[in-house]
């Protein structure tokens, strides 16, 4: 039996709600960018990204990693700047390609992205502790579906 659509003008308030939650988490992504680029040790979620994306899928050309980060070539330079300054990455030229540039993890970059993990999964699983799989696979829905709209906006 199919489900029931709710009527319009009941869903405004809902979907307001969601909205403000939105831009709620873009700015404290916006806050939490700010720390990275002020506190030593910081890392922002984009950061955070480009070292998992290493960690899962080993050294890549920039513009690979740009694509598996869902980000830009440019933006994933500078992003590859900031963390190889902090010794998270190195680039590395393959001995047969000169031309070629791979961007790895170093063991740092990899204990931080460890450690970064592990203090998101334990911040989400106390924050989230109250929600069954159902509403978290819900949330996850409504989180991928942002992202959609704003890759649209």
């Amino acid at each position: 039996m199919p489900e029931a659509r709710t009527p319009a003008h009941e869903r405004r308030a809902p979907l307001e709600a969601l909205t403000r939650a939105a831009y709620s988490l873009s700015a404290a992504d916006a806050r939490l960018r700010g720390r990275a680029t002020r506190t030593p040790g910081a890392l922002s979620l984009t950061h955070a990204r480009v070292l998992r994306v290493l960690a899962e899928e080993g050294p890549l050309p920039v513009t690979r990693l740009a694509e598996h980060a869902e980000t830009t070539g440019a933006a994933a330079t500078q992003l590859v700047n900031g963390l190889e300054r902090a010794g998270h990455v190195t680039r590395e030229r393959p001995d047969n390609d000169r031309r070629s540039v791979f961007v790895a993890l170093t063991p740092a970059g990899l204990q931080r992205h460890r450690e970064r993990e592990q203090v998101l999964g334990r911040a989400l699983g106390e924050a989230l502790q109250h929600l069954d799989d159902h509403a978290l696979h819900a949330a996850t829905e409504v989180l991928r579906r942002l992202a959609v709209i704003y890759d649209g906006l």
